[in-house]
């Protein structure tokens, strides 16, 4: 595993490292292959499940101190400060420490998650020195460049770039490469199936079961004991988060309707936090669309969903809206946001911040999958299910239409309520999990916001030395698993928490314990926190990885519904770059 992940950090071409994983793969057991797959893209758990190791830096320093024969925690801070990697700090003091003895252990892939797995389990007194024992026994039995990326893996940063279209292309290549016969020309890093249309169509069926199942290790544990077959007739979990459909923004009105065709169903775009309930036999779940339950925090939704929702198992797709309970009118997703991470005085925070619950999709019906039947049906089983009582729980507001009159009427309508836009619907469209899968888009009045990560910070000078205030921002490249670098902001946020939005405070305490290099006054930290970001123009740069650079970037609003992962793709910045040379 090891020798496996530097070949695979040692490059950085796509099908190079697709190469290099489907041979690891192939002579991996079926009683180890959920486990390798979980840690090949530096997970202990699958996306569904939102357990952490709780391990933060400090932790780490601790752990290495006392498995590497006694260097103090202040030096290895002072070397970590100079490296920017507590992977290579580890991989160096144990290298020089560490005797060799015929007794050493041998150290599993299964062993280390083990130990991770223990890390979240861990709670209350005395549970900081009983998980830094758990590190320090990892440690110590690795081998040097072992506990490298031991030490990555339990802080949360691999940083090998391994993406999901690896991941999903490997368990191709792996299992069916010899039925669709593909040829793989090292020399040329190119790779020749004999059948484009029957290759694509073998990956179309790990990204189906991916999309439901939210977890490449069951993906590729089904591919390798039950094929082609078994991939095909995975099927809808009650109870268990799958992915939700995404939607690209389309120019205007005119371009919405090319794209998905006519007559197309138009709705209301809430801005409201997308939700995916899950009823079972009387009991409700609900998830947000980075996969985390949620279903303390909005008892109003388990109680309308009981008593207005008719089917007794059934997945629907919403989005919950905030409305002010003195007006009634609509309020932005941020009102509401803050409820999504409470764990106390819940039942009051519905009193002050009530949502309607709108739901525009329906994924599963009384044991029936609704996955692959057409919108304009999806949408009659809705209505049927759904006793609609407005400031509760509602069906989304819709027409269907051809005209670009109606249709802009429609938008404008959408506009007055304080709602963000429309949506466009092909009508025949089935329900496909992920991103960009033509089935929809969005019309909204501005530019394209862009939802980034925060991968780095500096302190900044003054009456705000104490604080973070600049922020380096990143997208995401889903097929590569890495994020890259597109700007720095710090406008849009305030000083005094009284002046009401996000404060410099705010974002240094959230980035504080994630810290992962301090050089100078610049840091750089795990990407964990989203922001939803405005800017005046994309423009290309060489200053960052991505190749691009935003213009005049505004930070809107902390985006804790989004997982890192599913913020901005690169696909989607180059899109809008080039989409935006016609705009005036």
């Amino acid at each position: 595993m090891v020798d496996l992940y530097q070949k695979i950090e040692s490059t950085s071409k796509r099908l190079e490292k697709t190469y290099l994983l489907s041979e690891f793969l192939k002579n991996v057991s079926e009683n180890d292959i959920n486990t390798v797959i979980l840690l090949l893209q530096g997970n202990i758990y699958p996306n569904s499940d939102d357990r952490k190791t709780g391990v933060a830096t400090r932790m780490m320093l601790k752990a290495i101190s006392k498995s590497s024969t006694g260097i103090s925690e202040a030096e290895l801070e002072n070397q970590w400060k100079k490296e920017g990697d507590l992977g290579l700090v580890v991989e160096k003091v144990i290298a020089k420490g560490k005797q060799s003895t015929l007794f050493a252990q041998e150290l599993t892939v299964n062993k280390v998650l083990s130990n991770a797995q223990k890390l979240s389990t861990l709670e209350g007194a005395g549970s900081s020195d009983r998980k830094t024992t758990l590190i320090t026994e990892l440690l110590t039995i690795a081998s040097p460049k072992g506990a490298k990326y031991i030490a990555r893996l339990l802080l949360e940063d691999l940083r090998v770039g391994i993406g999901d279209g690896i991941v999903r292309d490997a368990i191709v290549w792996t299992y069916f490469g010899n039925e669709i016969k593909i040829n793989y020309d090292l020399k040329l890093k190119v790779i020749n199936p004999e059948n484009r249309d029957e290759y694509n169509s073998y990956c179309e069926a790990v990204q189906q079961a991916y999309d439901i199942l939210n977890d490449f290790s069951k993906v590729a544990h089904i591919a390798k004991t039950k094929g082609l077959e078994g991939l095909k007739t995975v099927e809808l979990t009650i109870g268990t988060p799958l992915k939700a459909m995404l939607y690209q923004k389309a120019l205007d009105i005119t371009d919405a309707f090319k794209r998905v065709g006519t007559p197309a169903m138009l709705e209301y775009k809430y801005d409201g936090f997308r939700m995916q309930v899950h009823k079972i036999n009387g009991e409700v779940k609900i998830f947000t669309r980075r996969l985390d339950e949620v279903t303390k925090q909005f008892p109003e939704v388990v109680e309308y969903v009981k008593t207005f929702v008719s089917a007794k198992e059934v997945i629907l797709d919403a989005e919950a809206v905030g409305f002010d309970k003195q007006t009634g009118k609509y309020l932005p997703f941020q009102k509401i946001s803050q409820r999504i991470k409470r764990k106390y005085d819940i039942e009051q925070m519905s009193k002050d911040f009530p949502i309607e619950l709108s739901i525009f999709d329906i994924l599963y019906v009384d044991g029936t999958n609704l996955l692959n039947t057409p919108l304009d049906e999806r949408r009659k089983l809705l209505e049927k299910i759904i006793d609609q009582h407005p400031k509760k729980i509602i069906c989304s507001k819709m027409i269907v239409t051809s005209d670009l009159e109606t249709a802009n009427l429609f938008y404008q309508e959408s506009l007055g309520h304080g709602e963000e836009g429309i949506m466009f619907k092909n009508m025949k469209g089935i329900y496909k999990p992920g991103s960009r899968v033509g089935f929809g888009v969005k019309v909204k009045p501005v530019m394209e916001s862009l939802d980034l990560v925060i991968v780095g910070a500096e302190w900044g000078e003054g009456k705000r030395s104490g604080w973070f205030t600049s922020f380096t921002l990143a997208c995401f490249d889903n097929d590569m698993g890495e994020f890259l670098e597109i700007g720095k902001v710090g406008t849009g946020i305030k000083e005094l928490e009284q002046e009401g939005g996000v404060t410099f405070s705010q974002l240094t305490e959230m980035i504080k314990e994630n810290i992962l290099s301090e050089k100078g006054k610049e840091i750089t930290t795990k990407p964990l926190i989203v922001l939803e970001i405005n800017y005046e123009e994309i423009q290309e740069s060489q200053n960052y990885n991505s190749g691009f650079a935003l213009r005049f970037p505004r930070l809107v609003r902390i985006r804790n519904d989004r997982a890192p992962e599913e913020c901005s793709d690169i696909t989607l910045v180059e899109d809008l770059y080039r989409s935006q040379r016609g705009r005036s």
